[in-house]
């Protein structure tokens, strides 16, 4: 990958696509894309136009200009210019596949091409490349210019140079790279998005909640801790002094209990213990009250914060 990345190719202009080339093009990077739909440029554009003011307010970098945005005639032109391109087209395997032999043919081979799929598995994707030590996936999350997460992980061909390259660039656009270690279905966070959907699903079809009160019992519950700390530190403050070993003592038997649709993993003393000691990691040596305090600073000001942009848009605090 090029020593500076000034260009960004991005293939795929949906709303993916085009969050892409908003973040980029507010870090003051140039941007070429293309997309053989029709009115694919006047949409994208239209995207970006509507996400500038939020970008905007989170402060743009020195040369950010939405007008560093082309439109490539044609996908090879798109890719030969490039320092590091980004495909974002529709989650299907044989149009991937496709059009990452037609981007590693045109592009130089020391460019890095991410995918933004969100669970194909990267040996597929690539399969058809002269280069597939520099296919790789990158997993962002809607609004990409705003949401800071991108999963990050490789094929069974992609070099580990590669992908910390493309890490290094992610961090470069104000980014939270999260390397997946294994090559896995779905990756981290849309298994457990699915997770989550599955079951929702589960109590709308059975009668037992509306759409809205699933949201609800989301957003105005766990929602607000997991913004800022996540399912398992949560839990670890759950057990009390005790932390995490505590928490899977009083509260593991209810696996067993029929709560869900999904089929928990068996407590093993292994699992377990990669819990418990992965959560003492995270906590750094700080104690549960010091947690606590910190947790309860993150939720007043969330909730705040909540509250003032509700009022500016003119919705009431408990809708």
């Amino acid at each position: 990958m090029p020593a500076t990345i000034k260009r960004v190719g991005v293939i795929g202009a949906g709303v993916v696509g085009a969050g892409w080339a908003a973040r980029c093009l507010a870090h003051g990077l140039d941007v070429t894309a293309w997309d053989p739909a029709p009115n694919a440029e006047k949409e994208m554009r239209a995207t970006i136009l509507n996400a500038w003011p939020a970008l905007t307010r989170v402060g743009l970098a020195t040369g950010a200009d939405n007008a560093k945005l082309t439109f490539a005639p044609t996908l090879a032109e798109a890719a030969a210019h490039a320092d590091f391109i980004q495909e974002s087209a529709p989650e299907n395997i044989e149009l991937k596949r496709r059009l990452h032999k037609e981007i590693d043919a045109a592009s130089r081979p020391d460019v890095v091409i991410a995918s933004s799929s969100s669970g194909l598995l990267p040996s597929e994707i690539q399969e058809d490349c002269r280069h597939p030590g520099r296919v790789l996936i990158g997993h962002p999350f809607n609004p990409v210019y705003l949401l800071p997460l991108v999963e990050v992980l490789g094929g069974k061909a992609t070099e580990a140079a590669a992908i910390d390259r493309a890490a290094v660039f992610y961090r470069s656009i104000g980014m939270r790279p999260l390397k997946v270690r294994t090559e896995v279905p779905g990756y981290i966070a849309d298994r457990l998005q699915e997770a989550l959907w599955r079951e929702a699903l589960h109590l709308v079809n059975d009668g037992v909640a509306t759409t809205g009160e699933i949201d609800d019992a989301i957003r105005f519950g766990p929602g607000l801790r997991w913004s800022f700390m996540g399912t398992m530190l949560v839990y670890h403050l759950a057990g009390g002094e005790a932390g995490m070993r505590h928490f899977m003592e009083h509260f593991g038997p209810a696996l067993e209990l029929p709560w869900t649709s999904l089929k928990a993993p068996a407590l093993t003393p292994m699992l377990i213990d990669r819990v418990v000691e992965g959560t003492a990691a995270q906590a750094g040596g700080r104690s549960i009250k010091d947690l606590e305090r910190y947790r309860d600073d993150c939720l007043v000001s969330v909730m705040e914060t909540v509250r003032q942009v509700k009022a500016r848009h003119g919705i009431k605090p408990e809708d």
